[in-house]
């Protein structure tokens, strides 16, 4: 399956939106540097989807816009 999701780092909160089906807006704390921020992105995602972080995947990380695979 694969996820579009919209990442905002560096927020106040920590939030995760669903839009539709495949489509989320993600809040995070972390900053958008050394991966701190796609790594909190993976955990909030696998929380919400209720499924292991390891079978999320980002296939473009340096991009606010993310294309996620859930396996």
């Amino acid at each position: 399956m694969i996820i579009n999701i919209k990442v905002k780092p560096n927020s106040k909160e920590e939030r995760v939106e669903k839009i539709s089906d495949n489509e989320y807006k993600i809040d995070v704390r972390e900053p958008a540097k050394d991966n701190k921020a796609n790594i909190r992105v993976i955990n909030l995602l696998a929380k919400e989807l209720k499924i292991n972080y390891k079978d999320i995947k980002i296939k473009n990380p340096k991009s606010r816009n993310k294309v996620v695979e859930v396996k």
